[in-house]
């Protein structure tokens, strides 16, 4: 018996893993994009569909892990500067957004029929709009870090907080209505609980997470380190779970804190594997979960409000992006791109089950409504995007600035800061063709001035890449300041063009180290050739000889080359710390033996500090 559902359960696996790859290159190949390709496989694979799972909720509270590790990635990239830097667009923009759909919606609701209280709860579900569908399609569009993309973030911040009021006010409802169960705890309590949570979120991702993992990074082993960072993403996941706070916001959170720790990159590449995996898992189950029956027996209601709600809300979007200010571009596509409801709708109309406050046909055509939305938000947001025209505005109203369109040229160079264009000198001068983007107004003026053609263009954006011709350059030079922003053009282009040659522009050691793992064909740090030119000539004036000047150089360039080697191989930047002075290092302080008080601690500190300049 044990045998056969061991065989039964590697059976469906391979069903699920078999859904994806077919499924998502197919849909990505006819430019459908991968979410509506999980959610075509789901449906296909569902109980709705050829049967091979009849229980898709059990799939979708495993896979809604995908979606709380995706907010832990996007709160590594979110430090708390940036953050504050957002908190007029989140609560200003974001709740502008959520208020105005809101009230639309329950209107629309009631003028189906629906009382005001179902018509609330289920307006203020479809309202909180699909983190993992927005979030995963800003992510392929390479938008995530535009300024239109953070504003998106914001938002779906706004909407993920909102989800605890909502919970609270279903249970005023209830309550007010007669129908509550006198189980359901106090108000009081459930706020308390969920700013307890927040707290100890808080403090243990300002206080302790580095301390443990400095601990592990030591003495634990790659293994460890993932098991760690795992454990971080499930415990504030779970502590906010517990809380009756949002499980994403949770993870998002403890991102946050942990986005200024020499760990972030670590942690990233950790866990990131398994965001991929279980993101996709989660649209498989939602395709699973569509009920085509309760689509079939209330085929016009769930019609007529999927097409109400979505247009209405896009109204709504679209009205409140413009009165901020908005572009009508940018305004069209958020209102395209938000126009369905999300994840936290089926949590929002669960509790309004339970609570009593829906009956089992509206919440069943409900979750319909909001599935085929999510399901049809890959179509109209595609649609709108051909049908919108092309941008032909001078980027931030600038004169005399081209955006990057059709180049084709054998070196593609992105970022033309002080670094690249000493780089393009000797390419010029050899005649050799190469296409230039950057996303520095006032730069590409300035380097127009010197008889430069320099393309506005971010280069994280895969748009962006492919208009600058990256399919047909035959190298690429990274040249950007922002190893972040390195990173993440790195991984496009091997993710969409991997024949390309990758030259990359390093800004540390520790980027050093990431882009050779990522299999660039050459980096070099920004500083380190300059710096020893520099020190060659100061050992020249202190009264050396050429010949021992040069050997000294030579020596430490051997030595930098064998500890880079050290470093890459045991994924330790500690490693090699015996080859940093050699023979003309002053002695080696004696290791830390002694028993731990506050001075050794500073000084464990003051060695880190200085590893890491010397880094």
């Amino acid at each position: 018996m044990a045998d056969g559902a061991t065989g039964l359960q590697l059976g469906h696996a391979a069903v699920l893993l078999a859904a994806g790859v077919v499924a998502v290159p197919l849909f990505r190949r006819l430019q459908l994009g991968s979410v509506l390709g999980y959610l075509a496989a789901g449906l296909a694979i569902g109980p709705f569909g050829l049967g091979v799972f009849r229980e898709p909720e059990t799939i979708l509270h495993v896979a809604e892990f995908g979606v709380v590790i995706f907010l832990f990635i996007i709160g590594l990239e979110m430090r708390p500067s940036r953050l504050w830097s957002l908190r007029r667009d989140i609560f200003g923009l974001g709740a502008a957004q959520v208020l105005g759909a809101g009230f639309l919606l329950t209107l629309t609701g009631m003028a189906a029929g629906l009382s005001v209280a179902v018509a609330f709860v289920v307006a203020m579900g479809f309202v909180l709009s699909s983190t993992a569908v927005i979030m995963q399609m800003l992510d392929e569009r390479g938008e995530l870090g535009s300024p239109a993309g953070q504003r998106a973030v914001s938002i779906l911040l706004l909407e993920d907080l909102a989800i605890v009021p909502l919970l609270a006010i279903v249970a005023v409802i209830a309550t007010a209505t007669g129908v509550a169960s006198e189980a359901a705890p106090p108000l009081w309590q459930t706020i308390g609980l969920a700013v307890g949570a927040l707290l100890v979120v808080f403090l243990a991702g300002r206080y302790l997470m580095n301390p443990v993992f400095r601990i592990l990074a030591r003495y634990g082993g790659r293994e460890v380190m993932t098991a760690a960072a795992l454990l971080v993403v499930v415990g504030a996941a779970w502590l906010m779970d517990a809380g009756g706070l949002s499980m994403a916001m949770g993870a998002f959170l403890a991102g946050v804190l942990l986005s200024e720790s020499t760990f972030r990159h670590q942690l990233e590449a950790d866990v990131e594997p398994f965001r991929a995996i279980l993101l996709g898992l989660f649209f498989l189950s939602v395709g699973m979960s569509l009920d085509l029956a309760v689509v079939a027996a209330d085929w016009r209601i769930v019609i007529g409000g999927v097409i109400a709600f979505m247009a209405v809300k896009a109204v709504a979007i679209y009205g409140v992006a413009r009165l901020f200010k908005a572009s009508e571009r940018e305004a069209v596509e958020r209102a395209v791109l938000f126009a369905q409801g999300g994840e936290f709708a089926f949590v929002l109309y669960g509790a309004a089950l339970t609570a009593g406050v829906f009956d089992p046909r509206v919440a069943a055509a409900a979750t319909a409504i909001v599935i085929l939305s999510m399901a049809l938000t890959p179509l109209t947001s595609l649609a709108a995007r051909r049908l919108l025209p092309k941008e032909t505005q001078d980027p931030d109203g600038a004169e005399g600035v081209d955006r990057a369109a059709n180049l084709r040229e054998r070196v593609l160079i992105i970022g033309f800061g002080r670094f690249a264009q000493v780089v393009s000198q000797p390419l010029l001068a050899r005649d050799v063709d190469v296409s230039i983007i950057e996303n520095d107004v006032e730069m590409i003026q300035a380097a127009g001035k010197f008889g430069f053609k320099v393309y506005y263009g971010d280069g994280s954006r895969l748009d962006v890449l492919r208009a600058s011709g990256v399919e047909k350059a035959e190298t690429v030079l990274v040249c950007v300041d922002k190893p972040e922003a390195a990173d993440r053009i790195v991984e496009l282009v091997k993710a969409e063009f991997p024949l390309t040659k990758l030259f990359v522009r390093a800004f540390d050691r520790g980027h050093s180290l990431r882009l050779v793992q990522a299999g660039v064909e050459y980096q070099i740090r920004e500083t380190f050739e300059s710096a020893l030119v520099f020190a060659y000539q100061v050992l020249i004036d202190l009264g050396f000889s050429h010949m021992e000047a040069e050997e000294t150089i030579q020596d430490l360039r051997a030595r930098d080359e064998e500890r880079f080697t050290l470093q890459l191989a045991g994924g330790d930047i500690r490693a090699g710390l015996h080859l940093m002075r050699g023979n003309i290092a002053t002695p080696q302080p004696a290791p830390y033996v002694k028993p731990r008080h506050e001075g050794q601690a500073l000084n464990e500190e003051a060695a880190e500090v200085l590893e890491e300049e010397s880094a």
